[in-house]
């Protein structure tokens, strides 16, 4: 497909790719650049164009999805939504935006500047737009370490603090400027034990969740109705992640999720049982030499839950203001159990939690 659209994205900008590029496709689609009802470029074509990873533009559709400016619609693709959101005065605020730009040139100011200037005046520079701040990330294994750690960084100036969880209580009991940590995040399972060993230190707490990519649910949403889904990753833990994302979904043609680690005899019962298997990287080679060739198997490695990125940024914007940080914002919305279509048990704690720890829900 042609690609009319006029994008521009800067790896050097302080502004994350992701949300250049979901501001300016905002941009392109009211100004008309894409008509109503009409098919935007595929998320690999997009990629291919601006010579960005896919995983991006398919996070930066999905942005535009929850705001209400395109509509997926099964085996088509993604659509510009026939009635786009209501953003009050767009021919003042375009002619503002221009004003400033030639006003920020004059003061030989880059746009840049002018972004990243007013996230800071607004109260919403995150703490780092100044520098990095530290966050401690508690996780039970390296790779889910590493995992959380990449995405983390990708999307907030921070620096993160890996501690696997066995060496919890020795980094604690060692550190002596535990206040440092402009907040500690971890996942569900573990958020009970990261909250008790940082209880009375002031450090927020925050529960993340990892969900699969959009492009994922598309391809599993093409799948005939009825399909057993099967989850596999190195880590028990990543899988159950994926696997609660897919049921989360809710996609009407998938009558079972199920989850099980690329090793021992539990995957080979699940290859047996399943239609489709959604797997990591590292499990993909062993997959694919169990399953016949009519089993589709869909690699994915995850990505980060937008609300725990915002519920962080949220935390951090309020400690770069000067606010009390004991006591940070309460979240939105609060996990249960029936988030989660067959979660298991040891998804969202239960009962209260503590003043000062946060989930992110999905």
């Amino acid at each position: 497909m042609k690609i009319p659209m006029r994008l521009r994205l800067d790896a050097h900008s302080p502004i994350p790719i992701r949300w250049q590029l979901t501001e300016q496709l905002k941009h392109v689609i009211e100004g008309g650049g894409v008509p109503r009802d009409q098919a935007l470029p595929s998320i690999r074509e997009l990629a291919g164009f601006l010579g960005i990873n896919p995983n991006t533009v398919a996070r930066a559709i999905e942005d535009l999805k929850r705001s209400g400016y395109v509509e997926a619609r099964r085996g088509k693709g993604v659509f510009v939504a026939a009635a786009l959101p209501a953003r009050p005065f767009p021919t003042r605020r375009e002619d503002f935006l221009k004003d400033a730009v030639i006003r920020a040139a004059a003061l030989e100011m880059t746009p840049d500047d002018v972004a990243v200037g007013v996230l800071s005046v607004a109260g919403a520079g995150l703490a780092a737009v100044r520098g990095a701040v530290a966050v401690l990330l508690v996780e039970c294994s390296p790779p889910e370490l590493d995992f959380f750690a990449r995405e983390l960084e990708a999307h907030l100036p921070v620096r993160v603090d890996k501690v696997l969880l066995n060496d919890l209580a020795t980094v604690v009991r060692r550190q002596t400027r535990v206040g440092h940590w402009a907040a500690a995040v971890t996942s569900f399972g573990h958020l009970p034990e990261l909250e008790r060993r940082l209880d009375g230190l002031g450090v927020p707490v925050i529960a993340l969740l990892a969900e699969v990519h959009l492009e994922t649910l598309h391809r599993l949403a093409q799948l005939p109705s009825g399909t057993r889904v099967g989850v596999v990753s190195a880590a028990v833990e990543t899988a159950h992640n994926l696997e609660h994302s897919i049921a989360n979904a809710a996609l009407p043609n998938i009558a079972r999720v199920e989850a099980c680690p690329a090793e021992g005899p539990a995957l080979g019962r699940l290859v047996r049982r399943v239609d489709a298997i959604v797997c990591s990287t590292s499990a993909a080679a062993r997959v694919q030499g169990l399953v016949g060739p009519t089993v589709p198997v869909i690699v994915d490695d995850r990505a980060l839950n937008q609300r725990a990125i915002q519920m962080l940024g949220a935390i951090l914007a309020q400690q770069d203001g000067d606010r009390p940080t004991a006591t940070p914002p309460p979240a939105r919305r609060r996990l249960s159990s029936r988030s989660f279509r067959g979660a298991p048990r040891h998804g969202a704690p239960r009962g209260r939690r503590r003043r000062g720890s946060h989930a992110a829900a999905p």
